[in-house]
């Protein structure tokens, strides 16, 4: 089965992908990962991206394209895929349709996993860590037992730089604005099916798989 998860940043998107491709047996295709991968395995695409990457330039939809048609013509794909984070544009969702036709591959559903900015920013911003041991925890949903300090070793935790409502904010508009678009691309093609992101992790996972394969849950 190959499929696209949309869906802004704090919505749940990464985490659901992982866990459906996991559940389905086949790749998860990041576009961060797919990216590093290519480089570390120089492939042809990878060799271009290694110079933008190096001067710290944005990698160009056209060579994303190329380094994604190289990642899913590996055996591991054969049986399907799910992609997280490309396309993020209509035109990068042009260009993959026309690959995906080269490869004589179709995609099978597109899951867009939607969520408020409140509950978005409520997310993001209450994320803590600790930075000696690596434990995460949540100021709402799992707070450490002594506020801001780490229950397995005692450090303090602390919040990442970018989350910020004013970082999220600008991420959360700049999705809007580019990659919300998507969803009425697929749905014109009848492949769009929206799952409710705000509801318990577990509730939301339980939606996509019936929706990706009815009557297994």
């Amino acid at each position: 089965m190959k499929l696209i998860f949309l869906g802004p940043p704090g919505s749940g998107k990464g985490t659901q992908a992982k866990r459906v491709a996991a559940y389905l047996g086949v790749p998860h295709i990041s576009t961060g990962d797919m990216l590093r991968e290519a480089v570390a395995r120089e492939t042809p695409g990878g060799v271009k991206a290694r110079d933008f990457i190096g001067s710290g330039l944005l990698v160009p939809d056209e060579l994303i394209n190329i380094i994604l048609g190289e990642r899913i013509e590996r055996k591991d794909c054969q049986k399907g895929f799910v992609l997280d984070g490309f396309p993020r544009s209509s035109g990068q969702a042009d260009m993959l349709t026309k690959k995906l036709q080269e490869l004589s591959m179709t995609l099978d559903k597109v899951i867009d996993i939607i969520a408020s900015f409140q509950v978005i920013s409520e997310r993001i911003c209450g994320r803590r860590s600790c930075p000696n041991c690596g434990a995460s925890y949540h100021i709402l949903y799992s707070s450490p037992e002594k506020k801001d300090i780490c229950n397995e070793c005692g450090n303090s935790l602390v919040r990442r730089s970018d989350d910020t409502e004013e970082v999220v904010q600008a991420r959360y508009k700049e999705y809007m604005e580019k990659t919300m678009p998507l969803s009425d691309y697929y749905k014109h093609k009848g492949l769009l099916y929206t799952v409710n992101g705000e509801l318990d992790i577990e509730e939301v996972y339980k939606n996509i798989v019936n929706i990706i394969l009815p009557k297994m849950l």
